[in-house]
């Protein structure tokens, strides 16, 4: 069973390494996380952006670069587009944003011309892998969707069993959070949350159980569960937090690492390939951690 991020990175490394199309590459704290993936034999890189600046970052850090492929495009818009061009022609298997911002990275990936729509919802997927916590924890959306509504929801639920299950969670428990555990008329979120745990059961959401409303407490608290009477296979057992909105999720992400210590990777999914999104705040494990998940899941496109 894949508990932490180390049984991640072993699991990647009995598949066969895929290419990861790096846009911007230029900064060193992604091209020491390319370094890191290069030697354990998860990924073959292409490294698009300004070559000079690459190489010099590249010697910097020790990482030998004489037979990775180099597309030298200075402007970075351009590069965007060159890094997604090389996933539309078949040259990579997923995109990873370098020193950009996400929403130039994800208007190359949207472009009608890069043929990586699929109609589907593009959200994002936090793993997280918390100390006091028995398993990995998936949640979503801190950084898409701000507040989406029911569809929108079930698309994100989608895509997060999709991560969950190239990570070996074959039918992951997803916990729609709120705050709190009954139907509220007047709470949006709750109403929804039920409306999602019965499309479930209907088979309109499939691979996975989902729960809901749930509370944050007994949605990953088996002793909170209990305490509240909630019968719900669900409740205390959580593989995925599904959050209402933007902000939930995003100061749920951000306490997660920042106040429990957790390590973390996130991928974008909804577009035909995954596509790597990570933050300048974000530590070097947590991009290879990102690397790695958008490499098992690229293994079955």
């Amino acid at each position: 069973m894949v508990c932490k991020f180390e049984d991640i990175i072993k699991l990647a490394k009995t598949k066969e390494p895929k290419v990861l199309s790096v846009a911007v590459a230029q900064d060193i704290d992604v091209l020491n996380s390319i370094k890191i993936a290069v030697n354990e034999g998860i990924i073959k890189p292409i490294l698009i952006g300004d070559r000079d600046q690459i190489i010099e970052i590249s010697g910097q850090i020790d990482f030998d670069v004489s037979n990775i492929e180099i597309v030298n495009v200075l402007d970075k818009i351009e590069a965007c587009n060159a890094a997604v061009k090389k996933v539309t022609d078949g040259e990579a298997d997923m995109v990873m944003k370098g020193i950009v911002d996400t929403a130039i990275i994800l208007k190359a990936v949207l472009n009608k011309e890069a043929n990586l729509r699929t109609g589907r919802v593009l959200s994002h997927v936090g793993v997280m892998d918390i100390p006091t916590y028995d398993r990995l924890l998936l949640v979503s959306d801190a950084a898409m969707n701000i507040v989406p509504d029911l569809m929108t929801k079930k698309q994100i639920i989608d895509n997060s069993v999709i991560v969950a299950r190239s990570i070996g969670i074959n039918e992951p428990k997803v916990a729609i959070l709120c705050a709190k555990e009954k139907v509220n008329p007047k709470m949006q979120a709750t109403v929804d949350a039920k409306e999602l745990q019965d499309m479930n059961q209907r088979g309109e959401i499939k691979n996975c159980i989902v729960g809901g409303p749930l509370a944050l407490d007994n949605a990953v608290s088996l002793e909170a569960a209990k305490h509240k009477k909630i019968d719900n296979p669900v409740a205390g057992n959580a593989d995925v937090l599904i959050v209402p909105s933007i902000d939930a999720g995003n100061v749920l992400y951000k306490s997660i690492v920042f106040l429990a210590n957790a390590k973390a990777a996130g991928v974008i999914v909804g577009a035909k390939v995954p596509i790597v999104v990570t933050s300048r705040a974000d530590t070097e494990i947590s991009k290879i951690n990102s690397i790695a998940l958008a490499m098992l899941m690229s293994q079955d496109n």
